[in-house]
């Protein structure tokens, strides 16, 4: 079914879904913080990208109980949906968190993960655009990258609360940083939740 040449409806908006994503990753990697108005800023607009994947997944939601039959599990596209979605909800949580602790210093290691999450995002993307041409086996190298990127997020987990124990006295700043890290870091595993997804659907469908 999911070989039709008729455009199906659940894979373009799998496909506007992760353009959000990607889009949202970009603005999240990009934006300079230097004050309380910025950090005010970048929550409202992340929250906006956030609120704009909740619509999308609400469409979708509603499409699948509109129609009978559906090119992919239907499972598999809400799967893939809320994986996706996941990602954003991690990203306006990390951005209202900064706001929360008023933290407009970013530090290396955050650094570090936004320039990962943004490279697993465009593989998400890619992949998904993927799907929609039906091109189900050049997804997989795509979830094979994400999988690595999860990986690194990993080892920068580690790496990063080992030099944040070791050099931080503040505890207060240990409990900030701590969960800015594991926030950055549950943004990774919903990419690979996201891959995990899109290799299923491969698996199912080849």
């Amino acid at each position: 079914m999911i070989f039709s040449a008729k455009k199906d409806v659940f894979l373009e908006m799998l496909s506007s879904i992760a353009e959000n994503v990607k889009e949202s990753a970009h603005f999240f990697v990009d934006f300079t913080i230097r004050n309380e108005n910025d950090l005010k800023q970048f929550a409202k607009t992340m929250k906006e990208f956030e609120t704009k994947g909740d619509t999308f997944v609400h469409d979708i939601i509603v499409t699948l109980n509109k129609t009978f039959i559906t090119s992919l599990e239907r499972e598999d596209i809400l799967a893939l949906a809320i994986a996706m979605d996941d990602i954003l909800d991690g990203m306006e949580q990390f951005s209202s968190r900064l706001e929360i602790y008023n933290i407009t210093q970013i530090d290396d290691i955050m650094v570090q993960f936004s320039e990962k999450i943004l490279a697993s995002t465009a593989e998400v993307a890619k992949s998904t655009k993927l799907l929609d041409r039906k091109q189900l086996m050049d997804i997989r190298p795509h979830v094979i990258k994400i999988n690595d990127i999860e990986s690194e997020c990993d080892t920068l987990l580690r790496d990063g609360l080992k030099n944040l124990f070791a050099t931080e006295k503040d505890p207060i700043k240990i409990i900030q940083y701590k969960e800015l890290y594991e926030t950055l870091e549950g943004i990774s595993d919903s990419c690979e939740d996201a891959a995990d997804t899109l290799e299923t659907i491969i698996m199912r469908n080849v």
